[in-house]
């Protein structure tokens, strides 16, 4: 498959984004680590595409600097629910339609409610994923936004350990 033909940069280009493609050599648990280590951008730059549910298990995307954390407790209190938890990798792929390594916002199977970091809107460009392991896109983090009406919210932790 060329790296064009994802879901996601169909969704990009539907959209009129302005994006770059960026392949890298994917490495299965090597998370936003690897990924900014190949191509030589800073990992806050790096942005994840989590798949979480509610305490009624309705899915939603929160996309998360990828040296941070989700606070799950705040995410839950800045949305109003009661509890949020990341989603079985299974019931993620169900969701998105994508594999997990390669989720991206754009181009998911339905259409989820999406929360993304405030402070990643401060960010000149982001790093996300296209659509598949070890493919990336890097677009503007506001026009990125707007396009998948994100919420922004304020729920980045630093890493534990």
């Amino acid at each position: 498959m060329s790296a064009g033909a994802t879901p996601a940069v169909h969704a990009l280009r539907k959209h009129g984004l302005a994006f770059t493609e960026h392949e890298y050599r994917y490495e299965l648990k090597g998370g936003t680590r690897v990924s900014a280590r190949e191509l030589g951008v800073d990992e806050h730059h790096v942005v994840k595409t989590l798949v979480m549910e509610d305490d009624t298990r309705a899915p939603l995307i929160i996309l998360m600097h990828g040296d941070r954390e989700v606070s799950t407790k705040a995410l839950a209190r800045q949305i109003g629910v009661k509890t949020v938890k990341p989603c079985a990798p299974e019931v993620a792929e169900r969701h998105t339609g994508y594999q997990v390594g390669g989720t991206s916002p754009f181009g998911t199977r339905k259409p989820l409610p999406i929360y993304v970091e405030r402070s990643i809107l401060g960010i000149d460009r982001i790093y996300l994923n296209g659509g598949r392991r070890g493919f990336l896109v890097s677009l503007d983090p506001r026009a990125a936004a707007t396009a998948l009406d994100a919420t922004p919210v304020d729920v980045a932790i630093a890493p534990e350990g």
